[in-house]
């Protein structure tokens, strides 16, 4: 089966080749229909008719002419419908010339469309029955004569079905090449989502714990001389930051481990059920932070959850980096109908600048964290000092193309 199957892509391989041994064989079959007889009680006889001289001609001429099938194929049917025609009138001992002009069909047909196809057939049909039956030497309702309708017609009919099934396996084919590309996109989008969410937890993590690392070694810096006690007990927050941030650090870059990896992180992501545990390091290091909850101790989805607690977190690091030292902090979480509002005021009017002046990446990874579960966020200066940052999220999240 393999042999055949390497013959077959040589022989595609070389159109020509293949069109010229189709010729020969049409040419084959043809001298041989010449010489039989479909008349008389015996049924098909050999060697009651031979052609003529100008028979082997037409015949010989209409199989070459199937050699250049593929490349001309309006041009090929033309030259042998006028060889089928001169044949049909001219020659007593009929000679099959008709059987190249089939074959010519056939390739338009299996070439054009349905339209072009019957409109050509139609043509065809009416030059070869209609010179046969008018002008040629047998009577009109000869067997021969009535036998070409029904040979262009199978011809048409079998180029059309090949046709067909060309353009159904080309469909095939294209949707196919089109789901494997969607697939391949698919897997890329994911992909992307997925290295932006480990950027922004990186980013979360990072920024939160190196802000309050910093603030107290200064602290632990400035009373080292004076107040050796309040210096270890910065210090002894800076180490605790530390190994938060080492902790949260592992988790997060333990998501890009095989699934099989028994060092793979399996304590549950971060949520407002550590809110306090959150605004107590601010308050070690310093900031003034009070906090406010009347969400009915709802459960939030995980991704809501994660959102909401890094959205707090990242805006109070930007009340301790750009809010100044004298600044206040207040956090509210409240249930209101499907939603959970999250709102951090700071009263700082701030040393340095503000979170949206600052350059990095906090305000947009806070307004990715909150699109990625359906809610809305909005940041900006409060009217008087210091900086507002209010987040909506909805209780229950929204599958994407689901409105809410």
């Amino acid at each position: 089966m393999s042999t055949l199957h390497r013959a077959g892509r040589r022989l595609r391989a070389h159109p020509l080749v293949l069109d010229a041994a189709l010729a020969a064989a049409v040419l084959v079959c043809m001298i041989a229909g010449s010489f039989t007889d479909s008349h008389g009680d015996k049924g098909v006889t050999w060697g009651i008719r031979t052609p003529d001289a100008l028979g082997l001609v037409l015949m010989t001429l209409g199989a070459c002419a199937l050699v250049l099938r593929r490349r001309a194929p309006m041009a090929v049917l033309a030259v042998t419908c006028a060889l089928t025609a001169v044949e049909n009138i001219s020659s007593a001992a009929r000679a099959p010339v008709a059987m190249a002009a089939v074959v010519a069909l056939y390739t338009v047909a299996a070439r054009t469309d349905r339209h072009t196809t019957w409109r050509i057939t139609l043509v065809t049909t009416a030059v070869l029955a209609g010179s046969a039956m008018l002008a040629g030497p047998l009577p009109w309702y000869a067997q021969e004569n009535l036998g070409i309708i029904a040979w262009t017609g199978i011809g048409a009919t079998a180029g059309d079905a090949v046709r067909s099934r060309r353009a159904f396996v080309d469909a095939i084919r294209e949707r196919a090449d089109r789901a494997e590309r969607t697939r391949e996109e698919e897997a890329r989008r994911r992909v992307a989502e997925e290295r932006l969410r480990i950027a922004r937890d990186l980013h979360d993590v990072v920024a939160h714990h190196i802000a309050l690392v910093n603030v107290q070694a200064g602290v632990a810096a400035h009373v080292m001389d004076k107040r050796p006690d309040q210096a270890k007990e910065a210090l002894a927050h800076v180490r605790d930051a530390s190994r938060s941030a080492l902790n949260e650090l592992r988790a997060t870059v333990g998501l890009l481990r095989q699934s099989d990896d028994p060092e793979a992180p399996t304590e549950p992501a971060p949520g407002l059920g550590r809110l306090e545990e959150l605004v107590g390091t601010f308050r070690n290091a310093g900031l003034k932070v009070e906090v406010a909850r009347a969400d009915q101790g709802v459960t939030l989805p995980a991704a809501v959850d994660l959102a909401a607690y890094r959205v707090i977190q990242e805006a109070l690091t930007n009340v301790q980096k750009h809010a100044g030292t004298a600044a206040k902090a207040e956090v509210s979480v409240v249930r209101v109908g499907p939603d959970i509002e999250i709102t951090v005021l700071d009263s700082g009017s701030g040393d340095g600048v503000t979170p949206a002046d600052g350059g990095g990446h906090g305000l947009l990874g806070m307004r990715e964290r909150v699109s990625a579960v359906r809610g809305t966020l909005t940041t900006g200066p409060r009217y008087g000092g210091g900086f507002r940052v209010h987040a909506i999220l909805p209780v229950r999240t929204v599958k994407p193309g689901e409105s809410r």
